[in-house]
Formats: structure tokens, sequence, C-alpha cells
């Protein structure tokens, strides 16, 4: 689908996130106008068709930022007929909503009348009533008749080729955001519902891949039987690593940042994260197991850390664990090293060496490598903590 015809339509897409890229990337394609603003920086790019052809990721066109043309931010978003709102988020815990509210209130203070606001974070449930709130309260215009607003929560690394449920108020329809977001190349289908209804089936759809997740990684917690722990080491699930694991907790917690008082919801969702960032200790104690069973001294041991981090992702939350995982294994081996490019180049020492893949591809790269093979010992980030050496 061709859009050069359409000159009433252009696209301004808040963030320089993997996910703001990804939506840019694919309508610039289209020959639709497109500009991209680097929240850090508060400059806008203005993304022509052979850039985003030419520019596979985010991380290449950060690169190459400088040489790309540029355009002030707020004439970017007063003239776009259309602004996808997906900012990176660094912050975690009580800081979050203030990082993301800064961010919000520049990105909608130069909404022009006419235009459409598309907000692609996870808000839980109720949350889009505040956003919406702050919109009328900065321009003075109103929702739903003189600016349209849009909830299309972003699950994973960008919009999917699946059908693509759209929350706006009284469900009100918009052919032209519609076509934008069409792909020829798909059958992805567009419905557009009510607001509330959009933030329930996104809780929902959260949920219901996080309470099995919770349940696989606290269930083998409590395996200390090695026969049994090889037997579920041929379950699919010894293939769900701790960054698949982390891949929705932004969500989960802006679903508990949303709920009420105590009830059967509150605990489901705050046991999912408790158990679900309780994994870092479980890990760091198999690795204590290691050195008691194998008489290693802390002291005499490194830990390689091998997770392949997208650092550009809308959510933070893989970098907080990763975080949180390098501080607390400092804590007892004062050696703890990171690699998150695509090898693992291990230079001569000699300590006994621990390396903790953290994706199925991490893994796959170190067994190409032949870093099985070595003398280290591996141990997988997976629910059974699966060692291989």
């Amino acid at each position: 689908m061709n859009f050069r015809q359409s000159t009433s339509l252009s696209v301004t897409v808040y963030g320089l996130s993997t996910e703001g890229y990804r939506i840019a990337s694919s309508i610039a394609i289209k020959g639709l106008k497109v500009s991209l603003i680097d929240e850090s920086s508060r400059v806008a790019i203005a993304l022509k068709p052979d850039i985003a052809r030419n520019y596979p990721n985010v991380n290449s066109l950060i690169d190459d930022e400088s040489l790309l043309g540029l355009e002030p931010v707020d004439l970017a978003i007063s003239s776009a007929s259309h602004i996808f709102f997906a900012p990176k988020i660094r912050k975690v815990g009580q800081d979050v909503k203030g990082d993301v509210m800064s961010k919000f209130r520049d990105a909608i203070k130069s909404l022009r009348k006419g235009s459409s606001f598309v907000y692609t974070l996870p808000t839980g449930m109720g949350g889009n009533d505040e956003n919406i709130a702050l919109i009328e309260h900065l321009t003075g215009m109103s929702v739903g008749t003189e600016i349209d607003y849009y909830y299309m929560p972003i699950f994973g690394n960008g919009i999917s080729s699946h059908d693509l449920l759209i929350g706006s108020v009284q469900s009100k329809q918009d052919a032209q955001l519609e076509r934008i977001l069409l792909d020829s190349d798909t059958n992805t289908r567009v419905s557009f519902v009510d607001i509330l209804s959009a933030e329930f089936a996104h809780s929902i759809r959260t949920l219901g891949r996080y309470a099995g997740l919770a349940s696989i990684l606290e269930v083998c917690k409590l395996v200390n039987d090695e026969r049994v722990s090889n037997e579920l080491m041929s379950n699919p699930f010894r293939d769900v690593y701790i960054d698949e694991v982390a891949d929705g907790l932004y969500d989960l917690r802006a679903i508990a940042a949303s709920l009420g008082g105590a009830g059967p919801l509150m605990y489901l969702v705050n046991g999912t994260i408790k158990g679900t960032e309780g994994y870092v200790k479980h890990l760091i104690d198999e690795i204590r197991d290691i050195l008691k069973k194998r008489d290693l001294k802390a002291s005499r041991t490194k830990v390689v850390i091998k997770w392949r981090l997208d650092l550009n992702e809308m959510r933070g939350d893989k970098l907080d664990l990763l975080l949180s995982l390098e501080s607390k294994l400092k804590d007892y081996i004062g050696d703890v090293e990171l690699h998150n490019g695509p090898s693992v180049d291990l230079y001569p020492n000699d300590k006994t060496i621990i390396i903790i893949p953290c994706t199925k591809e991490d893994y796959a790269k170190i067994e190409a490598e032949g870093v099985v093979n070595s003398e280290c010992i591996i141990m997988k980030a997976n629910p059974v903590c699966e060692i291989v050496d």
C-alpha cells in the first residue's frame, strides 16, 4: 500500500526505542511522511523511505544519527496527523510513573486540533483516564471531539502480525490509523473497542502468559533431586530463559499499580511479580550450591553473565534484572563480568569460570563457539538452572 498521494497523513513517533523505530520505519517504507523523536536529545529525525530500508534497526540508526536530517520536536508533533508514544522507560518502582509522565507531557504539549495520539505503553486498568485528563488540561482541547486518543499497548518488541485491538473513546473508528497500521504482507486486522475493554484485554493477556511462567518457576525451585531435574530438562520449558520471563514485568507492575485494596486479583498479580523477581535469588542460590558441591572457593571463581540485551527496548525490566543479578552476585563472588555482545571472549584465567546464558540464543552461541566443551561450567538461566560442563 502506497501513501504518496495521502498528503493529509503524516506520522511522528515519540521515542527512539526499538519498538518506536519499528513502527516508524514500517510506515516510512510505505511512503508516508514520518518523524522519529529522540527524547533524550529532544530532536526529531526525518525518516525517509531509503533511510528506513538502509537501517534495519534502531541501533544502526543511532550510530549515524548526526548525519540525518533533523527538525524541532515541537514542529514534528504539531505538524503530524498521528503521534505514536513509544519512549524508552528506564525507571522502576516508585520512580517509573514520574519518568513516564515527564515524557508524556513533553509529547502532548504541542498537539494540534484534529490530530490523533496513540499511546503504546501498558497502563493497567483505568490508567488511560489520567492520560486523557492531562491532555485536556494541557491543551485545552476535548479528547474525542477535538483530539483523538487511542490505546495500543505493544506486547514484546513491536506491532505483531496478529490482530490489533485498539482502545478509543466510545470505540471510535479511525480509518486513517487503520490504513497506517495495516500491512499488505500479512493478514493483520485492526479492531477498535472501548478503551477500558482494551485495558482489560491486555491485562488478561499479560496475566494469562505470566501465570504459567510463574507456576513453572515456583515449582522448579522445589526440585532438589538430580533425577527429577534431569527428567524435567526434557520438557519444552527448559528453553524458557530469564530473558523471556522479564519480557512483560513492566506490564505486570502497571496492572498492580492500577489495582486498589486486597483481593484475589491483587494476590495473583503480586505473587506473580514476586515469583519472577525471586528467580534471581534462586539462580544465585544454585551457584552457591555448585561451589559447595564442587568444593570451589568464591575468591577463585569468576561468573560471566551472557545476556545479549536490546538496550533500546521501551521497557527497562530486563536491564533492571540484569543489574540486580550482577549486584547480588558481586556480594558473594567479587569477579562478575557482563557480556552483551554476540560472542563470549574468555581471556586466560586461573579461576573457575561459571557462564550464565540468559537466552536460548546466548546458549546456542556459546555451544557453537565450543565453550561448552571447555573447562567452564555453564548454568542456563532456565527454570531448572540446568548445568552443562
